[in-house]
């Protein structure tokens, strides 16, 4: 079991909101299952478009702009279903993401993405990206618990979107 006293913490504190606690939960990840590269992305369906709010490496996945949501295997999976993607090597990956070769470029060739579900809706998806066969069934398993507090920070980024502070 995670130990969230340093994401409630975060929470807690005035100053920083949100990124303070967006950082606390790529800490969080990192410390649970391990993760070179980490963002969160946001998904608004009715318009059909997704985006990118985090980023722990923002040179290379900048947080700005919307995609379009496309319909494909990854997102009947993860947005339809609401499993979590697993794919532990670059060919995986490159068949579900096209920009596949800069995740290579970092080092990285195995992801989970792990969506955020509230009121039986995914409002977006922690993605954690690693070397080759990094996310064992046990890291897997263990990611289930950074939905709680995956879900507090997208709730978060809505409030203070709302707010007019993100």
């Amino acid at each position: 079991m995670p130990d969230y006293s340093t994401f409630t913490k975060a929470l807690e504190t005035a100053e920083g909101q949100p990124e303070n606690v967006f950082d606390a939960l790529y800490r969080l990840t990192d410390e649970t299952i391990g993760v070179k590269l980490f963002t969160m992305m946001s998904f608004d369906f009715p318009a059909g478009v997704a985006g990118r709010f985090y980023s722990n490496m923002p040179d290379a996945y900048p947080v700005s702009g919307t995609k379009p949501v496309n319909t494909t295997d990854w997102a009947r999976q993860v947005l339809q279903e609401r499993q979590v993607f697993v794919a532990n090597n670059i060919e995986g990956i490159a068949e579900v993401f096209y920009d596949h070769e800069l995740i290579k470029s970092l080092g990285c060739e195995s992801v989970i993405n792990i969506p955020v579900v509230i009121g039986g809706n995914v409002i977006g998806t922690i993605n954690c990206l690693h070397e080759a066969d990094y996310y064992t069934e046990d890291k897997v398993a263990a990611a289930v618990a950074l939905k709680l507090p995956g879900a507090v920070c997208f709730l978060l980024k809505e409030r203070h979107k709302t707010m007019g502070t993100v």
